[in-house]
């Protein structure tokens, strides 16, 4: 298992695949660059599979699809889903992460220090 995904994310997450419009959506979870530190994490649905590019698993219960070249700057992170009086969000401890900013979105590993967002 390339992620872990705590129950109080897979509520949530499954919550929010019932409102696609799409058939066999699936949770596609992995990193962009950009962000303050350099890369970003990408978490959306999408139905669309490439054998050649995708590793597909499941997790929870939930259809997970992570691009294969995200693998190893993922690999070990634990997505969870935190409620307060603020609200709720998603939160994402990525173990090969060395460097994140405030808002704990981007971040830069040993290996990988992705592209920067000049603006930030």
């Amino acid at each position: 298992m390339v992620i872990q995904i705590t129950d109080d994310a897979s509520l949530q997450i499954k919550e929010m695949m019932k409102e696609e419009d799409q058939q066999n959506v699936r949770l596609r979870f992995g990193v962009k660059g950009g962000g303050c530190s350099g890369l970003s994490y990408s978490m959306g649905f999408d139905a669309d599979v490439n054998e050649e590019l995708d590793v597909v698993e499941v997790i929870n219960d939930i259809p997970v699809t992570i691009y294969k070249q995200d693998v190893a700057i993922i690999e070990g992170t634990k997505i969870d889903f935190k409620q307060n009086m603020m609200g709720g969000g998603f939160t994402i401890d990525n173990p090969n992460a060395i460097v994140s900013c405030g808002c704990g979105s981007s971040f830069k590993t040993a290996t990988n220090a992705g592209a920067p967002d000049p603006n930030c």
